[in-house]
């Protein structure tokens, strides 16, 4: 059994990077299913490691972080390297989860918190919850070597910078009635465009209620139902386009 449970990781590791995520969830399940043998902590972490990619690519962070975590402890008793790596993920997971809870409050985790390849990211989390992002798009930069030189953590480095973009948006425009779309876009040193998306989604989604004024470069907040209706008929529109387009396209070919 403990000679199946390496193939297992063996082909998990394979599918891992041939990105074929229905072979792999469908391994790594029934690697978790082996209950007959004790296999070695590194095979397991091999497992473990991938299951959370496999997570964070179908944003289940929080099952994500469950993996990493076990990987990062199977890593640790094994004695190799590849923990800290895990730990970095670990961190990352949390802050897309946007849990306020500290990984390295876990006895396992805590000899681990000033390693110098852990410390980009325990300052990177502590910039996040400030919702600072100069701090932490400076972090991202003067850091390159231990966060954006791994593929993997920067695949979600958008994701975080969306969300760390979100939350001080919304902090921002809570006094008002009425923000200037320029005012916005020098808070979170991005484009106005950029800006603008952000608000069209977040009107979308119901986190805002208001309204943009092209003409004017306003956030008209409070009126949810004439954003909503305005933008939900736009996407309606893009939709119908689309499937014009591509309607078109089918009778071309």
């Amino acid at each position: 059994m403990e000679v199946l449970f390496e193939i297992y990781a063996i082909e998990i590791q394979m599918y891992t990077e041939q990105r074929n995520t229905k072979k792999l969830k469908k391994l790594y399940n029934q690697a978790l299913a082996v209950k007959s043998a004790i296999p070695h902590p590194r095979i397991l972490g091999i497992v473990r490691e991938c299951g959370g990619k496999m997570h964070m690519h179908d944003e289940l962070w929080s099952e994500a972080a469950t993996d990493f975590f076990e990987a990062f402890k199977s890593y640790d008793e094994a004695g190799v390297a590849r923990r800290v790596q895990c730990l970095k993920y670990l961190v990352l997971a949390y802050m897309l989860m946007e849990s306020k809870v500290d990984p390295f409050d876990a006895q396992e985790a805590k000899p681990y918190k000033q390693d110098p390849e852990i410390i980009a990211m325990t300052n990177l989390v502590d910039a996040y919850q400030r919702n600072d992002i100069k701090d932490f798009e400076k972090i991202l930069k003067s850091n390159r070597r231990t966060i954006m030189d791994d593929n993997f953590i920067r695949n979600y480095v958008e994701d975080l910078l969306r969300k760390i973009r979100t939350q001080v948006l919304l902090h921002l425009i809570q006094p008002y009635t009425r923000v200037r779309l320029p005012f916005i876009s020098q808070k979170l040193n991005i484009p106005e465009k950029d800006v603008e998306q952000l608000l069209v989604s977040l009107i979308l989604d119901g986190r805002v209620a208001g309204y943009i004024d092209q003409v004017n470069q306003l956030l008209e907040v409070g009126d949810r139902s004439a954003g909503m209706k305005k933008y939900t008929a736009l996407d309606k529109w893009a939709s119908q386009l689309d499937t014009i387009h591509t309607t078109v396209l089918n009778k071309l070919q």
